[in-house]
């Protein structure tokens, strides 16, 4: 079966062509970081201007990438949610195009279940059950997947997402956007020098994450260090403080802030994801989405699943972004399990 992933939730123009849900014959990929770098986050309606432009150039790259004619499409896969509902409708409306142009059958796809199925194109032999993370600028949720039909949210981030409290750090000390790599990277072999922030539900058998507590005990030490943002002055904003850029001592405190708030980041994700392998007894774990690129995290989860017996996967650091591969392969489980979708689906927001 050759299926047809189509992906515009955020600020990705994506298309993709799976063989049997598992081969990449194409995956082609535009994105528009350069277009909302000067906003320092994502501008929907800038999104879906753009995704407008591109979603048929990507489509016909993908099928010619994947040296396939269009008739031979078996499905058309689309993400339907969660995301920006002007950006998915881009994407619904060439899939619903597409499917009723070909007389093909179509598949709405839950994006985080699409990130989940990124590691099944990897992985020829993969296996079911496993606790899966979705960890991305908008998504913090962990899954009990049990079989490509049964997959169970235990769960999700009750304020931030992981990758949203990286770029609002980022932009709190003027690094710029995307934040993830730029503290990454200042955070690569620096020690926090016992500057500690807080790790919010930890206790045992909560799932769930919360990452605005971190997210203004970072402020708040800033603000001390730094003095208050210019913005009238007042207290609390998230508008850059901006650290002197001639200053060393300043540039190793911001180094210093960065391995704290990520070593927060990390430690929250570990915990929570062996919390709930150990509480579903399952021996296999997929950590996904956007930060999941993070080698810091990568090491440590990897690390600490060795020495408990646990399995993790992570896609490669290209499938964790967004991309329509994962659509694809996604799709492929849905349409083979006969859950096709008809015309007259919507966009959602939220799952």
């Amino acid at each position: 079966m050759i299926t047809l992933g189509i992906e515009t939730s955020c600020d990705e123009t994506a298309a993709a062509v799976v063989l049997e849900g598992k081969k990449t014959l194409s995956n082609v990929v535009v994105s528009q970081i350069e277009l909302h770098r000067e906003y320092g986050g994502v501008v929907p309606e800038l999104a879906s201007r753009k995704h407008i432009e591109c979603i048929s150039l990507v489509i016909s790259k993908a099928i010619k990438d994947a040296r396939v004619k269009i008739g031979e499409l078996d499905a058309i896969c689309v993400t339907s949610g969660p995301g920006l509902i002007g950006a998915l409708l881009v994407g619904i409306g060439a899939a619903k195009g597409l499917a009723m142009a070909l007389k093909k059958p179509i598949c709405a796809v839950n994006h985080l279940h699409g990130h989940l199925f990124a590691a099944v194109l990897e992985n020829e032999s993969f296996q079911f059950p496993f606790i899966g993370m979705v960890v991305s600028g908008g998504h913090t949720t962990l899954f009990d997947v049990q079989s490509p039909v049964e997959i169970e949210v235990i769960g999700k981030t009750r304020d931030d997402a992981a990758g949203e409290a990286y770029d609002k750090v980022a932009k709190l000390l003027g690094l710029g956007y995307p934040g993830g790599a730029i503290i990454e990277e200042l955070a690569r072999g620096v020690s926090d020098d016992g500057l500690r922030f807080p790790r919010a539900l930890l206790e045992n058998g909560n799932f769930d994450f919360s990452f605005s507590g971190l997210k203004s005990a970072v402020l708040r030490h800033s603000e001390k260090v730094f003095g208050v943002s210019d913005y009238r002055k007042r207290p609390g904003s998230f508008r850059p403080i901006v650290p002197s850029k001639t200053s060393t001592e300043d540039r190793m405190e911001v180094r210093r802030i960065a391995a704290a708030f990520q070593a927060a980041v990390i430690e929250t994700l570990a915990t929570k994801l062996f919390m709930a392998t150990r509480s579903r007894d399952v021996s296999r774990a997929v950590v996904c989405g956007g930060v999941a690129a993070n080698q810091a995290l990568r090491e440590r989860i990897v690390s600490q699943g060795k020495n408990l017996g646990i399995e993790v996967i992570f896609p490669s650091v290209g499938l964790c972004s967004d991309n329509a591969a994962m659509i694809a392969a996604r799709g492929y489980s849905l349409v083979k399990a006969g859950k096709l979708d008809s015309l007259d689906f919507a966009a959602r927001s939220r799952w």
